[in-house]
């Protein structure tokens, strides 16, 4: 993996593609496809579920009626796994449990998370109650690096010659959540990793 430095205390570098491959800035309306299979698979960088910090668990469960309202009824129970994992990085992690080839979040009439959605339909900010992983996608991060996440190349999100680079569009969800100090420093890094006009 190629990476760059980056003049940061605690991300020390980040993955050179990310200033270069592309992603699709509004996944809501893109048909996803698996790569692999060419398979028509809406939302499909949540089939796996996600890791949720305990403090998101708690925001989530903070607002779970309004959450709950858009899930179908036979999801209305347990939303998360039972084990806490601790991650170096991240801290102590749940999982969200998958339904039907999804994370449980999907099970609801329209597409997209319903953690999302509650927040947009009821005018709370999403931050800090949806996960930051999801917000992050499709970078990750391990403790020194910004890096881009391993299923990433998977989905179709990824082939369109037209989109944003990934860093662009998780530009502002870096900011949030690791602060601004990060994005000035992979600011810093950017002009350097663009290819040259022609």
């Amino acid at each position: 993996m190629d990476v760059v430095a980056l003049a940061h205390p605690r991300f020390r570098y980040a993955e050179a593609d990310l200033f270069t491959r592309r992603v699709v800035a509004d996944c809501m309306s893109h048909r996803c496809t698996l790569v692999a299979s060419h398979r028509l698979k809406l939302d499909a960088c949540c089939q796996y579920g996600v890791d949720v910090t305990v403090t998101e668990r708690a925001n989530i469960e903070r607002r779970a009626g309004e959450i709950r309202a858009l899930l179908r009824a036979d999801v209305a129970g347990t939303w998360f796994g039972a084990d806490v994992e601790l991650d170096p990085d991240a801290g102590p992690l749940v999982r969200t449990q998958v339904v039907d080839g999804g994370c449980i979040f999907l099970a609801h009439d329209r597409r997209g998370c319903a953690i999302h959605r509650a927040a947009a339909e009821s005018g709370w900010d999403y931050r800090g109650t949806k996960p930051h992983v999801c917000r992050l996608f499709p970078l990750t991060y391990t403790h020194d690096a910004i890096v881009i996440s391993d299923d990433y190349a998977d989905y179709s999100c990824a082939y369109d010659p037209g989109a944003p680079t990934l860093y662009r569009v998780a530009r502002d969800a870096l900011a949030d959540i690791f602060g601004a100090a990060l994005v000035a420093a992979m600011d810093a890094v950017e002009p350097s990793r663009l290819p040259l006009a022609r």
